[in-house]
């Protein structure tokens, strides 16, 4: 989950590399680093290093005070910790005895403690509580037995277990950044006489657009002139090119205070993107990226999908739209469980990933689960050359365009609109659904952005409610059919950035047990049917009266000319009438609003809420 950056070059390493961590700073933000290595005419230069606890600002500040040597070649890091508090001393980079490697890490090196113990044995001095300081040990080891820094890197990586991306620096390779990759991001940046490597694209999006992808347990040796690729046993590797289709500006606040209200806002724009093209020109829906032949997609007799926070509330709404279009049973499992309960797979079931980043250590290795037991497999992904695209047989990719706000919204809202055109997609083929029904819906998909826009247009009561209730200590959400992932989302929201209490319920279950949080003045969110869904719509209603009567704080949220609503409705919140399976898509956006501007009332960071960080990349 941390972020990382290397460089070499032309330009001052030490700018290209710290302004690239300000991009990657929503990947990890408990602590920063930098490594550079100094100019000099000499064989072997001086390498210097950088780092302190908390946000990037800190690293700042160090560097301003104390700046070092100048030098065209340098890496950093942004650290989410797993291994040792978040302080100086385990920040990235970490050195081996000599000072003359570097080295910085994402994932996690299970075996650690046995090479720790090992290398202490040997007379080796570790001073931090990291598993990433091992390897600079290792390296250093290798590098005195002769050979570059890659053969050096090569040899260690064959000795590490777990998920890793690791970058190294060496004084006796003046020109070689070396980064390695297993179960864990790293993309190659490719310049004219210079090149990058980051985590994330954003890290080098202002200097190129192109980009190559680097495959699992491969090895890169970055220099100014070229790029190399071998496999960890130095065998060269075939690797796959492509373009960015965002530029600099995307990866900017754009006169927010903040990038989720950036990304809030941009949502009409993000949710029409990922509709476009998909439809050709005899009406019919096409998926280029499918890659899962249309007989294959008829032998399906269940569909399974896997996804993690965010993504598992967008499984859940498609689940709905799945077994009601499709006539498919569907079940939805988190991530991080599903291949310890040995899920029942066949080569007739397809199991659908959902990833924003691609590189989700539980969604990937749930894939990877499937794969072994012959499922076929789609990913849904917004990173164009991330993991996940790579190890499923297709893919849709969403069109949210970068996402930097920690607390996902613009991303959630376009995976509802690709599991939607998966859903019709299959119900086509299947022949569920007639031509002519499929492409009415998709008509009906091509109005949301619209009405996208309507809600953000109508927020300001919104941000009026959540500043009201900053003191609150809890919130509860309720929903029933797509409305119950909807309160799931809206209380995550809530924990993400305000830092209290927030449950959602379906409904139905409140007279099993939840209504006994119910007391005096307790706000409780309530997101209503569309009146075409009259007996779930009449049950909820009954369920606003049923807490209202024991003294909560209803607001309830409801499509615009329901009016039935009205007299139980302490606060109202309107939408704009859409499908019910599109529901989702208006519902959501208040609920976005309301976590975002009752977190900010409280003073917090939104786009850096505590302890968390964009992409999980470690189990």
């Amino acid at each position: 989950m941390c972020g990382i950056v290397g460089y070499v070059g032309t330009r001052p390493a030490l700018d290209v590399v710290v302004e690239g961590l300000a991009r990657l700073e929503y990947r990890g933000y408990d602590s920063a680093g930098v490594a550079v290595l100094a100019d000099g005419e000499s064989d072997e230069r001086e390498l210097v290093t950088a780092k302190r606890a908390g946000k990037l600002v800190n690293l700042r500040n160090a560097l301003d005070e104390t700046p070092p040597p100048a030098g065209t070649l340098g890496m950093g890091h942004t650290r989410w910790a797993t291994h040792g508090a978040p302080n100086d001393r385990n920040a990235h980079p970490h050195l081996d005895c000599s000072g003359k490697v570097a080295v910085i890490h994402n994932g996690i090196i299970e075996n650690f403690a046995a090479l720790r113990a090992e290398l202490e044995e040997n007379g080796h001095k570790l001073v931090s509580d990291t598993d990433t300081e091992a390897v600079a040990h290792l390296l250093e080891d290798e590098l005195r037995d002769g050979g570059t820094l890659a053969d050096a890197m090569r040899r260690v990586c064959g000795r590490l277990e777990g998920a890793f991306t690791l970058v190294a620096v060496h004084t006796g390779d003046p020109d070689l950044v070396v980064g390695a990759r297993r179960n864990s991001p790293l993309v190659v940046g490719v310049g004219d006489g210079e090149n990058f490597l980051a985590s994330d694209v954003a890290a080098f999006i202002a200097h190129t657009r192109d980009a190559i992808e680097l495959g699992q347990d491969q090895v890169v040796e970055l220099r100014a002139s070229g790029v190399t690729v071998t496999d960890f046993e130095g065998r060269p590797a075939e690797v796959k090119e492509y373009h960015v289709d965002w530029d600099v500006s995307a990866a900017e606040k754009g006169g927010y205070d903040y990038f989720m209200l950036k990304e809030i806002a941009e949502q009409p724009r993000a949710v029409a993107d990922t509709l476009l093209g998909r439809i050709a020109a005899d009406g019919r829906l096409v998926l280029d990226e499918m890659r899962i032949t249309d007989q294959e997609l008829r032998e399906v007799d269940k569909i399974i999908i896997v996804a993690c926070g965010t993504s598992y509330h967008a499984g859940l709404i498609a689940k709905y739209a799945l077994e009601h279009w499709a006539g498919l049973p569907c079940e939805v499992e988190l991530a991080s469980e599903f291949r310890y309960r040995d899920p029942i797979l066949s080569r007739s079931t397809l199991v659908i990933a959902i990833s924003q980043s691609g590189e989700t250590m539980d969604a990937l290795m749930a894939v990877r689960h499937a794969r072994e037991q012959h499922a076929k497999l789609l990913g849904i992904c917004n990173v164009n050359g991330s993991t996940l695209p790579r190890e499923c047989d297709g893919v849709l990719y969403t069109h949210a365009g970068p996402e930097v706000a920690v607390a996902s919204t613009k991303a959630f809202l376009t995976q509802l609109v690709a599991v939607y055109l998966i859903a019709l997609y299959i119900a086509q083929v299947r022949g569920t659904k007639w031509g002519d029904e499929v492409f009415a819906m998709i008509q009906l998909l091509a109005q949301m952005p619209e009405k996208v826009e309507k809600v953000l247009e109508t927020m300001e009561p919104v941000r009026e409610l959540a500043r009201s209730l900053a003191n609150e200590r809890s919130v509860l959400f309720l929903g029933r059919h797509v409305g119950f992932p909807v309160a799931l989302e809206g209380a995550l929201k809530l924990k993400e950035l305000a830092y209290m209490h927030a449950e959602g319920f379906a409904a139905g279950e409140l007279k099993h047990g939840p209504i006994a949080l119910i007391e005096e003045g307790l706000p409780v969110i309530v997101v209503v049917p569309p009146r075409a869904r009259a007996v779930l719509h009449d049950k909820i209603v009954s369920n606003i009266q049923e807490i209202r009567a024991r003294g909560a704080r209803t607001i309830v949220i409801a499509e615009e000319g329901d009016e039935t609503v009205e007299p139980f409705a302490d606060t109202l919140i309107r939408v704009p009438a859409v499908p019910t399976l599109f529901q989702p898509l208006v519902t959501t956006v208040p609920l976005q609003v309301f976590a975002c501007e009752l977190a900010t009332a409280k003073g917090h960071d939104v786009d850096q809420p505590r302890n968390l960080a964009k992409s999980v990349t470690v189990e």
